[in-house]
């Protein structure tokens, strides 16, 4: 399966090669749930904050304003081989601002939660939903599991530039 990385976002600097191997694990992880489908054929990460997601928003979820993972699946067209198609719309920006508050609380970082959303996305592309309280906790319950069973090495490439931007609130 074939990962293709977009970083449209410019305000923090991430660590691609880090970004596209957790995508993958991730990818093999939320497959292995597909039990009988065919492989995956791609997913595109497109990596944004909140002024490039927020039109994404609008366009497919008919909702304003931003939000933190957006996910779209594409069966193949006629002809082509069998396989999803997809695409995952993350908010950099908003996992530096949901870390800065869940680091008040618990051992959380801005990277766990850029791999949460990740894991989020992956999930949402198996078919998974989480629009009622019960389906939103199934969802988050298979998406901690999954991060436990991965290393995570560093997204962030400048962890002082993250650490000092969420300490003084800069990151809004």
């Amino acid at each position: 399966m074939r990962i293709i990385l977009h970083n449209a976002q410019r305000r923090f600097k991430l660590d691609a090669a880090a970004l596209k191997r957790l995508a993958q694990a991730l990818a093999g992880l939320a497959q292995a749930r597909l039990r009988g489908e065919p492989a995956w054929q791609e997913v595109t990460v497109y990596l944004l904050d909140d002024a490039g997601i927020a039109p994404v928003n609008a366009a497919i979820m008919a909702h304003e304003g931003a939000t933190d993972v957006i996910t779209q699946r594409y069966e193949p067209v006629p002809g082509e081989p069998d396989g999803l198609l997809g695409e995952l719309f993350v908010n950099v920006e908003r996992a530096a601002r949901a870390a800065r508050a869940a680091s008040r609380r618990a051992l959380w970082s801005v990277d766990r939660e850029l791999a949460l959303y990740l894991a989020h996305g992956f999930d949402h592309l198996t078919g998974a939903d989480d629009r009622t309280p019960a389906e939103r906790a199934r969802m988050r319950r298979r998406e901690l599991a999954w991060l436990k069973r991965l290393p995570l090495t560093p997204l962030f490439q400048t962890g002082k530039l993250i650490s000092h931007l969420l300490q003084d609130g800069n990151v809004s």
